[in-house]
């Protein structure tokens, strides 16, 4: 496995990994219909756009890749409510690669990416209601810091708690 920064023509793979992620990850916290209704041909533009727009290392979106291809991937920058401090803003592998290590080498290469752009801390924001990515970013050093925000995400009510952690 190795990660590498991602191109505009990873976009159709990484939508896929979105895609089926979001779909097992999110059952139960999400309507189905919602999840049901999501496709990788329509994401796909977004995900081309968003990873041409990158200004790397201070943003961008780092993949994980196998024999198999693409299986897992980063996206981060700048926080929105504070720039000096980076934002993980998406992290996602495929269900089949769960537990296999290959989020925690997406994590710790995000990390020193951000670490080697000049962040000193990093937040991101987690489904209150999603233990299992709760416990991964907590194995990871990452707590809860206070902050809050509801998301209404698929037409359901949502809390999001925003983690944080130093970086260095």
């Amino acid at each position: 496995m190795q990660s590498r920064q991602a191109w505009p023509d990873d976009a159709s793979a990484v939508a896929g990994v979105c895609v089926r992620s979001w779909q097992v990850a999110f059952a139960g916290l999400l309507p189905q219909h919602y999840l049901n209704a999501m496709d990788p041909s329509r994401e796909e533009s977004e995900w081309k756009t968003r990873i041409a727009e990158t200004r790397w290392p201070s943003s961008g979106v780092l993949v994980a890749e196998t024999e198999a291809g693409i299986v897992g991937f980063a996206g981060f920058g700048p926080s929105q409510e504070t720039p000096a401090v980076a934002e993980i803003g998406t992290l996602y592998a495929m269900p089949e690669v769960w537990g296999t290590g290959i989020g925690k080498h997406l994590m710790l290469a995000t990390l020193t990416i951000l670490e080697q752009a000049g962040y000193t801390q990093a937040t991101l924001w987690v489904l209150e209601d999603n233990e299992r990515a709760r416990r991964f970013y907590e194995s990871a050093h990452w707590s809860a810091d206070g902050a809050a925000v509801e998301d209404t995400t698929g037409g359901a009510s949502l809390r999001k708690l925003r983690y944080r952690r130093p970086l260095g």
